[in-house]
């Protein structure tokens, strides 16, 4: 850990320099629509005005069904909306986001392959030699702590382990975005704030454009630039707040003490709470959230 917090001190100012390499994102007017199994339409989401500065860390919160992943899957280019527009670099996005490393809430590792298999694989795809794409993978799962694991299967590891090797596939490929739909959400408080330490001093040596998916405000506070606040289904932004907490941030476990991140955590609790009780009272009437 201490190794971590040092590591995360020496690149912060390279992290200043790899951020111009990052990229805005800009939704606007966005509006996504489904089709439900009786051939209704739902709206997930309405009207959505956001922009991620590039090189930021956004962090996105909101009550269930409020679309923050549909968010990201617009973002990636995975799908499209149904009205407005969503721009990656000032260009419209028409198909998947070149550039983009994209973090689900279920590990997406291939089980026949090992750790340092499924860390190569992004390498491999883009044309990387096999020989130089394993020593770049071998460094990653070294920095993500798990040197000497390389030849475990996915199954031969822990939770937080398998979160690691998610996080060095992601990160290995340089992206300019990164998207994490509740990347750590199944872990236990432990290790789940070991992992946002790493994370956090893994994106500070690149500086990628961040959009955190959570519903867990103190881990948005703690980690984010900046908080969205997303309203009860349809979703859209109720708020953004900046995150004033100085970086390097330290340790997520001793920050949540701060003065200055309890008077964050109060006054966007105070926002997001509104918009938690008014989903439960729609589901509990039988709504949809």
């Amino acid at each position: 850990m201490a190794n971590t917090f040092a590591r995360r001190r020496r690149t912060a100012h390279e992290g200043n320099d790899a951020a111009v390499r990052a990229v805005q994102i800009e939704l606007s007017g966005v509006t996504k629509r489904f089709v439900t199994p009786s051939g209704s339409l739902f709206t997930a989401l309405r009207d959505v005005d956001l922009v991620i500065e590039p090189g930021k860390f956004c962090a996105v919160v909101g009550p269930t069904g409020c679309g923050k992943s549909t968010t990201l899957t617009m973002v990636a280019g995975l799908d499209r909306p149904s009205a407005g527009a969503v721009r990656v670099g000032g260009q419209a996005v028409s198909g998947i986001t070149t550039g983009t490393s994209f973090m689900f809430q279920v590990d997406a590792l291939l089980p026949w392959k090992t750790v340092l298999g499924n860390v190569a694989l992004g390498p491999v795809f883009r044309g990387v030699p096999k020989k130089e794409a394993q020593s770049q993978a071998r460094d990653w799962v070294r920095r993500v702590g798990l040197a000497g694991f390389e030849d475990r299967h996915p199954h031969q590891l822990s939770g937080g382990m398998r979160k690691r090797v998610s996080l060095a596939a992601a990160l290995i490929n340089e992206p300019s975005i990164l998207l994490m739909d509740e990347p750590f959400g199944a872990l236990d408080v432990q290790t789940k704030a070991i992992m946002s330490n790493e994370l956090l001093g893994l994106w500070e040596q690149t500086r990628p454009s961040v959009i955190f998916v959570t519903h867990d405000l103190e881990e948005a506070i703690a980690l984010a630039d900046q908080v969205v606040v997303m309203t009860a289904g349809p979703g859209t932004v109720k708020a953004v707040y900046d995150i004033d907490l100085p970086r390097p941030r330290g340790a997520v476990q001793e920050i949540r003490f701060e003065p200055r991140f309890l008077e964050l955590h109060h006054q966007i609790w105070a926002s997001l709470r509104e918009e938690v009780e008014a989903a439960y009272a729609k589901t509990a009437q039988g709504g949809q959230p």
